[in-house]
């Protein structure tokens, strides 16, 4: 729950106004919020208030009760199967910039964008899957 009111919170920060970390992001997603784009801000706030939805869907899962009820199970399955997707996104950037690094994709991102996406941000995606995995695992396995 931590991890994802953090990321919440990142969203919301960028949407307000907030330009620290936003470099990181590199490319088309760092110029729009540079520029503050109209049509872009609320695509953030939007991302963030989704972001929230998994908190939700974590704390019912907590406070589902008897693990064997097919609500019980039917969060413990959408919490997996968030954290899977959420990994294989994750994963798959993470295969595309380094394919970008090496110059093998031709992508719009500035060397410290790169670092920054390999060394933080897609392995942020991954860990956070790999919670939401293990959070409807641990579910359903009791």
């Amino acid at each position: 729950m931590v991890w994802t009111l953090l990321f919440a919170f990142m969203s919301f920060y960028w949407a307000a106004g907030g330009m620290m970390g936003v470099k990181s992001l590199g490319g088309q997603i760092y110029q729009m919020a540079m520029d503050r784009d109209p049509e872009f801000i609320p695509v953030v706030w939007a991302t963030g208030v989704v972001k929230l939805g998994g908190l939700l869907l974590l704390f019912c899962l907590m406070r589902s009760g008897n693990p064997r009820t097919k609500l019980s199970r039917w969060l413990a399955y959408s919490s997996m199967s968030a954290g899977i997707l959420m990994i294989l996104y994750g994963v798959g950037n993470f295969i595309t910039i380094s394919l970008a690094a090496i110059h093998v994709l031709d992508f719009d991102l500035e060397p410290y964008a790169i670092r920054s996406r390999l060394l933080f941000w897609e392995p942020f995606w991954i860990v956070g899957g790999i919670f939401y995995v293990l959070a409807g695992y641990g579910k359903n396995s009791t």
